[in-house]
């Protein structure tokens, strides 16, 4: 076993125990959690030795950094998350690779990924990002769309072609109302998420937590959880 391989391993192995014992503490069972590995700057060397030790979620912020990224790990079975701020001269190469795009939070995004799915013969599953610290008719300082927007941005991912409503993102705000609470954040995110399947069924995932706040997360309903450093540690960026 090399060192990184070994390293990676530990590091999965304190992460995956922290996951389960954080469901255990609130009575869920571990596999209503799934764990996204987040392998921003890390090379693909990472990622394949990620897959070897099970993983099969992973997720990327920068295009640049992920399409070949991907290339590199196209033979893998994995599920490849696009968590960033995501232009609109990105979709094209995002939708490429990308099955779930858990950034989207305005209408223009929404009819640019439809089109590029369309295109590619594909479809992908989309997020809408909440954010937590802005006003209506706003985006958050981390992307995301005001709270009162969910719902007519739904509406249009769910008409859109090529492209599938799954559920909401959020990133722990760092202003706002819910800045240092991350489980209140949480919680009010799964009360968006309550009220989305209300009128969307399907729309069932919940996707917040990273390394710090991952138990808060699962505490408070999460159903996928977002992990980069804990898993992979504290590496040079790429190029």
């Amino acid at each position: 076993m090399t060192e990184r391989r070994a390293q990676l391993a530990a590091n999965l192995a304190q992460v995956e125990e922290r996951i389960a014992s954080a469901c255990a503490s609130v009575g869920r069972e571990r596999d209503e959690v799934t764990l996204i590995v987040v392998t921003k700057t890390y090379p693909a060397s990472d990622v394949r030795i990620l897959h070897e030790l099970g993983v099969r979620h992973v997720a990327e912020n920068r295009d640049q950094d992920a399409a070949p990224k991907a290339v590199a790990c196209a033979d893998l079975s994995l599920t490849w998350h696009f968590v960033g701020q995501l232009q609109t001269n990105k979709v094209r190469s995002v939708a490429g690779y990308a099955d779930v795009v858990q950034s989207v939070d305005r209408a223009k995004l929404v009819s640019a990924l439809s089109a590029a799915a369309v295109k590619g013969g594909r479809e992908l599953g989309c997020l809408i990002q909440v954010a937590l610290d802005a006003e209506s008719g706003e985006r958050g300082d981390r992307g995301g769309v005001a709270p009162d927007a969910i719902e007519e941005l739904a509406a249009a991912v769910e008409a859109a072609p090529g492209i599938r409503l799954g559920g909401l993102m959020t990133v722990a705000p760092l202003t706002g109302p819910y800045a240092g609470r991350q489980r209140a954040a949480f919680e009010r995110l799964m009360e968006f998420s309550s009220r989305l399947r209300g009128n969307h069924p399907a729309a069932n995932m919940v996707s917040a937590g990273m390394s710090a706040d991952l138990e808060d997360a699962v505490a408070a309903g999460a159903t996928h959880v977002r992990v980069g450093t804990a898993v992979l540690g504290v590496r040079p960026r790429l190029g």
